[in-house]
């Protein structure tokens, strides 16, 4: 049953995307169609969730020679060819959402379906033009014997802005490729918005099959341990359903699910089936829950259900125990696989454990621990210099902004509770680090993979061809190869530069139908290789990370450049299979040797001056901390006395604050009411207290705006004059205190310095800062002022 307050936060994760949307649409350099921009956004929901990986969003809606309507609007496709995902879209964009009907989803399976079966069976390749969108899939489907050989599953998403109450669609198979429907509607966006990953449930009872076990007498609270025994039927059948999402999500890349077929263990399976128990490791595999029954001859317990089901060790035997099956059309009932299944109870610690045990789980991989998880020392120190570094203001702009290093799933969206819990501080927040402003592990590979080849020997390790392949594969060889051992601040603003580099590039390629072409995912990354090739890599990252921006001459030449790459590589691609062969080197080494008759004359001004070295100053470690503890000590005064005692309360009524901490509670609302400092003891229990109620009543917080909006107007009884000596005095007392936001400093300061004028809507204004400086106390330190009473 959905309740009041789940619908409500459902229409306004609705309201949310929408308008992100809408915005999108109105960006001058995206432009795009709604449908199109709405795809993007779940699609890159689902990425996070680890459901699929390099998208490509791609509109083609037809009506063939035969009568058969088709339509696409994103598709995927595995570096292994393994997995084809395919999406279609049923957008409303209404202002509330709605229901979708069995049939509006019925007709979009079968035209999604039609779209596959087309392009498989040849027949839609020769009607399109090679500028579609949709080419590159089309042909790749018709004509690549690899693809045909390897293809093990096509996932089907009907995605869509409505409510999808209805029932699943069964399965399909064209051409002996089985077909897997799954609608994902605004709920299922909703759910995992804030999911790390999508968890992985399987019923292993409704599947016809017994995975007997034994449980060993551990006595902890961090794991319990299974020893299971489960058929290559089994395996088989979960392989071919989810393929390498059944690889921990961490160390996936890392391990390389590539579905090559092990000659040991496929000539085991040929041989010598019944040997395989004994000549095999086995799997070890994590699990979030676990549930038991009894085997039919009673003796002992067999594995019914399992949720979040991982494989932390033995992708590789999973893998060739299926392709073995598929290929040789081997008989694998008679193969059994022992399986090491820790089932982890701290769900709180639930993704740090599960990393821990894949990582000595791995160690004959020769994977380290900071390969297997974003908690490595580096991407922890990106983080807090992305928390410390302020970027320079923009033209015509006061307020100043950070780059967000969200190291890990979602960090920005705890950041901004963190910062505080009105909507005002929330809105300071999104000012200080707007969302495009936000750095993922895999942007940043990406940014710094492209701008600059790599070579380990004679052998090259990074370049163009990597990026293309998609975030995973790229940013493995970013973590092994092209990740400084000690990044610090002028690293991170270089960093950045190559991402406003990257960005802008994007938006001068454009998106249909404004676009170049149909190559973005190919064009840009290769231009700004060759670019830097060519430049010797002198561009000056500095001037762009103090502009926030690429100036007018290199964004022109970043187009003639484009034109030039994209016609290139569109001409000379094998087969024409363009997207094929950009992942190969051959295709960089063909691009790298070319001059394209290209004059650098327009771009000089971009480019480092030789001899001319940047006074950069480095930010030590000890500054980071300070800005840190400063950002968490704000987090606790944005929380009202009043709150604090309903903080109080709560934990009382509740049980979920030990008494020591209702005590806390209390003593640290009081000392805000007095504006007394708070101790270190204070301070670190009032951190993990605001965790506890976000996490459980998030509720409590969201009274505590109304508060300060009371207080300041108790504070003020009457509505004083706003003179120039009261503004002087505000922007006085807040040089010291800093607790107007820049830009309203800003504004108060100019009003001060007699640049603006002191007009009504800037006395307004005026008076709304005013009141928020004495809501943090500046009313004791006006008394003595002639206020106009």
């Amino acid at each position: 049953m959905v309740t009041n307050l789940e619908n409500l936060e459902l229409s306004k994760f609705y309201q949310n995307i929408q308008q992100e949307v809408r915005s999108e649409q109105l960006s001058e350099e995206d432009g795009g169609t709604l449908e199109q921009i709405f795809t993007q956004a779940a699609v890159d929901l689902l990425s996070d969730g680890g459901e699929t990986e390099n998208v490509r969003v791609c509109y083609d809606e037809k009506v063939l020679k035969t009568g058969i309507q088709h339509k696409i609007n994103a598709y995927a496709l595995s570096d292994n060819y393994e997995t084809l995902d395919l999406f279609i879209t049923i957008y409303n964009g209404t202002d509330e959402f709605n229901r979708i009907s069995k049939d509006q989803i019925d007709k979009a399976a079968k035209r999604i379906t039609n779209f596959f079966r087309n392009a498989v069976y040849k027949d839609y390749v020769h009607e399109i033009e090679e500028a579609s969108e949709i080419f590159d899939l089309a042909h790749t489907l018709g004509e690549s014997k690899e693809l045909k050989e390897g293809l093990v599953r096509v996932n089907v998403f009907i995605v869509t802005d409505g409510i999808y109450p209805g029932d699943h669609i069964a399965n399909h198979s064209i051409s002996g490729h089985p077909i897997y429907y799954r609608v994902v509607d605004l709920n299922y966006l909703y759910n995992i918005s804030g999911k790390s990953h999508v968890p992985i449930e399987i019923n292993f009872k409704e599947d016809g099959f017994q995975v007997p076990c034994i449980y060993t007498p551990t006595e902890n609270d961090e794991y319990q341990s299974y020893l299971a025994i489960i058929s290559g039927d089994a395996l088989v059948n979960i392989y071919e359903r989810f393929g390498s999402r059944l690889l921990e999500q961490n160390v996936r890349s890392f391990l390389q699910f590539t579905g090559k077929i092990n000659k040991g263990i496929r000539k085991t399976i040929m041989t010598e089936p019944h040997m395989f128990l004994a000549f095999n490791n086995g799997l070890a595999a994590t699990a979030e829950e676990i549930r038991l029954e009894p085997l039919p001859d009673g003796k002992g317990n067999s594995v019914a259900w399992v949720k979040d089901f991982q494989i932390v060790n033995g992708g590789q035997t999973t893998a060739s125990i299926y392709h073995t099956w598929k290929k040789d059309k081997a008989n694998v009932s008679g193969i059994f696989v022992q399986v090491k299944l820790n089932v982890v109870k701290n769900k709180e610690n639930f993704s740090t454990v599960v990393a821990r045990i894949a990582e000595y789980a791995n160690t004959q991989n020769k994977i380290s621990a900071s390969d297997l998880s974003s908690n490595s020392e580096n991407h922890i120190l990106l983080e807090k210099l992305s928390r410390t570094i302020w970027a320079p203001p923009v033209s015509g702009k006061s307020q100043q902004t950070r780059w967000f290093y969200d190291r890990a799933r979602g960090q920005y969206k705890t950041a901004m509770l963190k910062e505080g819990f009105t909507q005002a501080k929330r809105k300071a927040f999104e000012l200080k680090n707007p969302k495009s402003q936000v750095l993922t592990k895999e942007d940043l590979a990406k940014y710094i993979n492209t701008y600059q080849e790599v070579y380990d020997g004679r052998r090259i390790v990074i370049g163009p061809h990597f990026v293309v392949r998609g975030n995973q594969k790229n940013y493995v060889q970013f973590m092994h190869h092209n990740f400084s051992s000690s990044p610090d601040n002028i690293y991170f603003e270089d960093a950045v530069a190559k991402a406003i580099f990257f960005r802008a590039a994007e938006k001068v390629y454009g998106v249909k139908p404004n676009a170049i072409g149909d190559m973005r995912y190919v064009t840009v990354p290769y231009t700004i290789a060759w670019l830097g090739y060519r430049l010797g890599y002198r561009l000056d990252l500095y001037k762009i990370w103090k502009a926030q921006n690429i100036s007018d001459h290199l964004r022109e030449k970043l187009r003639e450049i484009m034109i030039r790459v994209e016609s290139y590589i569109r001409t000379h691609a094998p087969g024409s299979l363009y997207g094929e062969w950009a992942k190969k080197e051959d295709c960089w080494n063909a691009v790298r040797q070319q001059d394209f008759g290209v004059s650098f004359d327009s771009i000089r001004d971009d480019l480092e001056v030789r001899g001319q070295v940047y006074k950069r100053v480095r930010v030590t470690e000890d500054e980071m901390v300070s800005a840190e503890i400063k950002a968490l000590q704000e987090r606790l005064q944005s929380v009202h006395p009043k709150t604090w005692e309903k903080i109080e309360d709560w934990g009382r009524a509740t049980r979920n604050l030990t008494p020591y901490q209702r005590t806390m509670a209390r003593t640290i609302g009081s000392n805000f009411s007095r504006n007394r400092k708070l101790s270190e003891i204070e301070f670190n229990n009032g951190q993990q207290i605001l965790d506890l109620v976000i996490d459980k009543a998030s509720e409590i917080l969201f009274d505590t705006e109304e508060y300060f909006e009371l207080d300041a107007t108790a504070g003020v009884t009457e509505k004083p004059e706003i003179t120039l000596e009261l503004i002087q005095a505000v922007v006085k007392w807040d040089k010291k205190n800093k607790k107007l936001l820049d830009f309203e400093y800003r504004f108060m300061a100019d009003l001060a310095a007699e640049k603006k004028a002191l007009t009504e809507r800037h006395s307004q204004i005026a008076l709304k800062n005013y009141k928020k400086a004495i809501k943090f106390g500046f009313e004791m330190e006006i008394a003595s002022l002639d206020l106009g009473k």
